[in-house]
């Protein structure tokens, strides 16, 4: 089959194409760049007097952002790690996220992405499972880093401190963390570099430029899966790249019809580990020469807001969780949004409700996308300049393809629920040293499967109607049942368990936990401290439920479908 040809089934050659704007290409373009490293360097050139990133009040520009982050490549270089050598970042939104990210891919090496509020059990087989050998972490997290590192590849450790690139300032802010709000544990790392250390060793280093080629990979991005062990999604560099200008060419069209800023103002509130913050900010930000709000704790919502007065906004990428949280907060409703320009939705379903008052809040509707970390994400979008909220997830970005295919993998009509599957550059090389899981999601005829079940109108816009995973989706995070029943049966006192989603007004969904008991004494809160251990926090159980006994087949399967009536 051509690569951009539609499969049989009653649905006309990309029928969605009829919907585009007029500004949007069928396909895309040929590559500027062979890497993101190549990217990176071409806008802190280009762009190199405006400011890149924002952080509590520091800005670096491009030219800073490109000297760091060569300084990070070169004392990579320095200490012996070579190019396709995993490096894991474990940092929340500060300066130094994108500074050793960038860093990173310079020196060819790829780049893993850590959540920093894993537990020492996440962290040790996300380090094990890549084959990271080196780490930067935020202190405040260094202490997990203690309880995870020896069983692990990892030989060399970079600590930064939240102050570190904030000049004066940075001291009497790591003071306030260390001593006075006491967010930083004790922790101990035998050889381990602090970060302007680090900094200062590769300045002094030459960088040697390490030829990089697209197919060449870029990021692990760790996420769930059938099995819901948590594996390594294989972005290569052609993944991220096409991905970007699929989401260049999407956010260009919302200004067929009205003048753009010269500078895109973006907030980022999402955490860059998360594969929609990545490419949708960091990566759009970069390409576009555009300047990025970082936003290190968004649940501080007063906080937040207080940041969001300070510049002129033309950009918020979000989810629904967060999209809610804001419109209950008075302040954020006095704001001015006379430069807000466009909203993108995505990780998680907006609720229609939810859009509706954004939109009559801030008079920017809420443009709504679909993807996954094994789509680098975005596959489908609406258009941006729909007056309304459509409820669809939007139609295929360029180059891309959508069917909908039966259980057979037969391509269904329009109009039928079948499994979403996606073809396209932005899909993923496989799954990192697991060819098993990647058959069980690739066709081959090269789509993936998502999971996901829908169908698409007449007009090529789909609309997502089930999950055939028993996935769970908490505020944009995948969530895999599997995972929180293993950790559960680790407790001596519960004998069975089952994890299901359920509605949630916050978080979309939330874990309820079904337990049989071993020790009848067994308390609710017994079970939670034991998860609160060994899961992050959007992973844990927020309910509870005793049962003598849970459904079963005939073989002796836990019937989840049968907990959800």
């Amino acid at each position: 089959m051509n690569s951009m040809s539609k499969p049989s089934g009653g649905v006309p050659d990309r029928i969605w194409l009829q919907s585009y704007p007029r500004s949007v290409p069928a396909d895309l373009p040929p590559f500027r760049h062979e890497s993101l490293g190549a990217l990176f360097d071409d806008s802190c050139r280009v762009y190199a007097g405006r400011s890149a990133f924002t952080s509590m009040g520091r800005a670096l520009s491009y030219a800073e952002l490109g000297e760091q982050a060569t300084a990070i490549a070169s004392w990579l270089q320095g200490e012996g790690f070579r190019k396709g050598d995993r490096i894991a970042v474990m940092m929340p939104n500060i300066l130094q996220n994108p500074v050793a990210v960038f860093g990173i891919l310079k020196a060819g090496m790829t780049v893993v992405n850590v959540n920093p509020l894993y537990t020492p059990r996440e962290l040790e087989h996300q380090l094990k499972d890549s084959g990271a050998v080196g780490l930067f972490v935020l202190e405040n997290f260094a202490h997990t880093v203690e309880q995870a590192i020896a069983r692990t590849d990892v030989r060399r450790v970079v600590v930064a401190s939240l102050g570190d690139m904030l000049g004066l300032k940075g001291h009497l802010v790591n003071f306030i963390v260390r001593k006075v709000k006491k967010l930083v544990p004790a922790w101990s790392l035998a050889g381990h570099k602090r970060f302007r250390q680090v900094l200062a060793q590769g300045a002094r280093r030459g960088f040697t430029p390490v030829a990089v080629h697209r197919t060449d990979i870029a990021f692990l991005q760790y996420t769930g899966g059938t099995t819901g062990v948590s594996k390594g999604a294989v972005l290569t560099h052609a993944n991220l790249i096409a991905n970007k200008m699929q989401m260049a060419v999407w956010l260009n069209s919302s200004f067929d019809n009205r003048p753009k800023p010269e500078i895109l103002t973006f907030i980022c509130a999402l955490p860059l580990y998360h594969i929609f913050a990545l490419t949708a900010n960091a990566l759009m930000g970069i390409a576009t020469g555009g300047h990025n709000i970082l936003i290190a704790n968004p649940r501080d919502i007063p906080a937040f807001v207080k940041e969001m007065q300070k510049y002129p906004v033309n950009v918020f990428i979000g989810l629904n969780t967060l999209f809610n949280a804001l419109l209950n907060n008075e302040a954020f409703r006095r704001l001015d949004f006379s430069q807000l320009k466009l909203t993108f939705g995505g990780g998680m379903s907006v609720q229609r409700p939810v859009a509706e008052r954004w939109h009559q809040v801030t008079g920017c509707p809420v443009t709504e996308g679909y993807g996954l970390s094994e789509t680098s994400p975005v596959a489908t979008a609406n258009r941006m300049d729909e007056p309304e909220f459509t409820g669809c997830i939007g139609m295929p970005v360029s180059s891309t393809l959508v069917d909908i295919r039966d259980e057979d993998g037969a391509s269904l009509p329009l109009g039928e629920v079948g499994e979403i599957c996606i073809h396209g550059p932005q899909v993923m090389a496989g799954y990192w040293n697991r060819p098993d899981e990647t058959a069980r999601v690739m066709t081959p005829d090269g789509f993936f499967r998502t999971g996901d079940m829908g169908f698409m109108n007449d007009k090529g816009y789909v609309k997502i109607v089930d999950r055939k995973k028993d996935m769970i989706l908490v505020s944009g995070f995948n969530v895999y049942p599997n995972e929180v029943e293993e950790v559960a049966v680790m407790h001596p006192g519960i004998l069975e368990a089952a994890a299901i989603g359920v509605p949630d007004p916050h978080s979309g969904e939330a874990v309820k936990l079904f337990v049989v008991r071993k020790d009848e004494t067994l308390t609710e809160e017994a079970v939670k401290a034991h998860c609160a251990a060994n899961l992050t926090n959007y992973k844990r159980p927020r309910h509870i439920e005793f049962r003598t006994e849970l459904p079963k087949s005939n073989v002796g399967k836990i019937l989840r479908k049968n907990l959800r009536c």
